[in-house]
């Protein structure tokens, strides 16, 4: 499976006060039949993360044609799930409205930060979202009592199926709290209500890796499709042999999933933007072909770039 690296798309430049740094999670959404809107968070001067957009061509996003001026969602009121930051994870177009599924963030005192998943939907093509409430369509609970966070969805058959991150524990590791996270499986029947079995789709490989995050599902024929990035514990963020990759999977029904991850066939550059971390994917398809946003070095600093995938027996120009 291999993928032909095409670059980098974006990093902000000090745009604006409230972009200041990082272009992270690229989520695409087909708004013509030629071209895509990209949402991604960027961070202000405060560290608090915006969401924002661009607009490319659906083939080829290194030619951009917009760049929003301002955010079109802001961290959310003081003492709600998001006051410290939004970022966006997954678009979907349902009777004429877009629901943007989002990561809420909070800085925490006895941990580093707790994650929940918001929605805001979108009543003007995706120009403007609006949420749906203050608080989280998904946050801990007596089952899952960490966070939750970067889900996936997808409907069939009038079920709305969602991949996301969960997080199952924090342990103190060079005298600073880590969380372990891996994916699980939740349905809905209107993509507000959320029903949550437990049921776990990708876990830990072994006792090293600890971190299993964004999902990216496609059904591909009969074959339902994954990608997602991976990390071990130990020095994630300086090693680069512990850094975050990008992994895939594959299933029959969505649910039980083999982990295939050397046959992602992508992985860190050896210089520039991509060349210590590579992660975030999200994979879309357009005409025929299969295209990957990505993001870089230190958690999308470096911002965020594409690949195509090359089937077999097709030359790579």
């Amino acid at each position: 499976m291999p993928w032909e690296k095409k670059g980098l798309i974006f990093k902000p430049k000090q745009n604006h006060e409230w972009m200041q740094a990082y272009a992270t999670v690229p989520t695409p959404d087909l708004i013509s039949p030629n071209n895509i809107r990209i949402y991604f968070g960027t961070r202000d001067s405060s560290n608090r993360s915006h969401i924002t957009y661009l607009e490319a061509d659906a083939s080829n996003p290194n030619n951009i044609s917009y760049l929003h001026n301002e955010p079109i969602l802001t961290p959310g009121e003081i003492g709600c799930f998001d006051d410290c930051g939004v970022m966006p994870s997954w678009v979907v177009n349902h009777n004429g409205y877009k629901y943007l599924y989002y990561t809420g963030w909070n800085v925490r005192n006895t941990i580093s930060y707790h994650n929940s998943i918001g929605l805001a939907i979108s009543e003007d093509d995706g120009k403007n979202f609006k949420r749906l409430s203050q608080g989280p369509v998904i946050d801990r609970n007596f089952n899952e009592p960490h966070f939750s966070a970067i889900p996936c969805i997808l409907i069939e058959n009038n079920v709305w199926r969602m991949w996301y991150l969960s997080c199952v524990k924090w342990v103190i590791f060079n005298d600073r709290p880590e969380p372990f996270y891996h994916i699980k499986y939740a349905e809905s029947s209107d993509g507000i209500e959320w029903k949550r079995k437990g049921v776990i789709c990708i876990d830990f490989k072994d006792e090293n890796e600890c971190g299993l995050v964004r999902p990216c599902v496609i059904k591909d024929g009969n074959k339902y499709r994954m990608w997602y990035s991976f990390r071990n514990l130990q020095n994630y963020r300086t090693n680069i042999y512990n850094s975050y990759r990008i992994g895939y999977a594959e299933s029959d029904d969505g649910i039980k999933w083999i982990r295939k991850d050397n046959e992602v066939g992508i992985s860190i550059s050896s210089d520039g933007w991509d060349s210590s971390m590579i992660e975030y994917p999200f994979v879309y398809e357009y005409k025929k072909k299969k295209i990957m946003l990505y993001n870089g070095n230190n958690f999308g600093e470096s911002g965020f770039g594409f690949a195509i995938l090359r089937e077999r027996g097709e030359e790579i120009v």
